[in-house]
């Protein structure tokens, strides 16, 4: 009750925050999940080039799904930003997004990176690799997920919290692909070979492998990038030591998964919406976003980072992205099931 009070006070605050410009002023107002220092540079260039000023409000996806659910009518956001599929599908299916038809973000976004009838678009994409120590595993050892809940692996697998989307579209991922009794069966098989209780962020999964309390981490690749150029030495000394490596390449390839981005239901700046998605999905912003954050970019016209063309080139699970929204209750009923916290 009390968070779902503060919810409330806050998007009030907001919503006066965002109605005290002048009335003539170009605006576009974003509610994002995303925390990169690269975004708010794309804002930047965006006001830059096109004279429309962006207002960010961040918080959590679930946050602001539940603002945009509180705020109905009334709600001053434009564009909706959040990191995975899933959570873009769950926007959808409130009907907070609405669909739109833009050349430009088709010619941009290929089909497999967004959302059929316009309701939501991939800007990046990210791999859900395995991280290895190089002195502790043989890459040749390594084959895919399912390959994890082999006896060898046994208590030397990590990865993060069922309650993390990234964790549950890569079950619904497998859900799509075996159905939900093999799913439940990989879910529980694999809990059995964890080195911890699931917990932590990415990031922590990496310096659990370099501090040796486990020898293979399921983890999202820009995390390896961004560590590898972090300031911090040691987050740099832990992300050497570990090797990337692509799952499932022999059979439906590695999952993946996007960042993306909609223009809500109600978007008062619905025009500045769809110009700041074009913007973000061009050749000049998905460059930046592939060099500064590591993340793929969906634009086939621009190329990987130096850094991702060093971890070569991979197959990847060409999935119907709007599945891990359709299954991701199925993933979570099947955590709670086999009891991955």
């Amino acid at each position: 009750m009390k968070k779902l009070i503060q919810t409330i006070l806050f998007a009030g605050l907001v919503g006066t925050f965002f109605s005290c410009g002048e009335s003539s002023e170009e605006i576009v107002n974003v509610y994002t999940h995303r925390h990169y220092e690269a975004d708010q540079q794309l804002f930047d260039k965006f006001s830059e080039q096109t004279g429309i000023k962006v207002n960010v409000v961040s918080a959590s996806a679930d946050e602001l799904i539940q603002k945009l659910e509180l705020e109905g009518k009334g709600s001053p956001a434009d564009v909706l930003i959040t990191v995975d599929a899933g959570r873009l599908h769950r926007a959808q299916e409130k009907e907070l997004l609405q669909a739109i038809d833009s050349e430009v973000l088709n010619a941009n976004i290929p089909a497999k990176y967004r959302e059929a009838s316009g309701h939501w678009f991939g800007l990046t994409y990210r791999a859900r690799i395995l991280a290895y120590h190089k002195d502790r595993v043989d890459p040749a050892e390594l084959e895919s997920y399912e390959s994890l809940t082999d006896e060898k692996w046994k208590g030397r697998v990590l990865t993060r919290s069922s309650e993390n989307i990234y964790n549950q579209s890569l079950l619904a991922s497998i859900i799509a692909a075996h159905g939900e009794a093999t799913a439940q069966e990989w879910a529980g098989n694999l809990l059995a070979n964890m080195a911890r209780s699931p917990k932590g962020s990415d990031r922590d999964q990496v310096k659990a492998v370099a501090a040796g309390e486990g020898d293979v981490a399921i983890v999202n690749s820009y995390y390896i990038g961004i560590m590898l150029n972090d300031s911090n030495p040691e987050e740099v000394k832990a992300a050497e030591q570990v090797g990337i490596f692509f799952p499932n390449q022999a059979d439906r390839g590695t999952h993946i998964n996007i960042s993306g981005a909609g223009v809500t239901r109600y978007a008062p700046n619905r025009e500045n919406a769809i110009k700041l998605l074009e913007f973000l999905s061009g050749e000049e912003s998905q460059r930046f976003l592939a060099n500064i954050n590591y993340e793929y970019p969906v634009n086939e016209k621009v190329d990987k980072s130096p850094l991702l063309k060093s971890w070569g080139d991979f197959k990847s699970d060409d999935i119907n992205l709007a599945l891990l929204g359709q299954n991701n209750r199925s993933a979570v009923m099947i955590f709670d099931q086999v009891g991955w916290k």
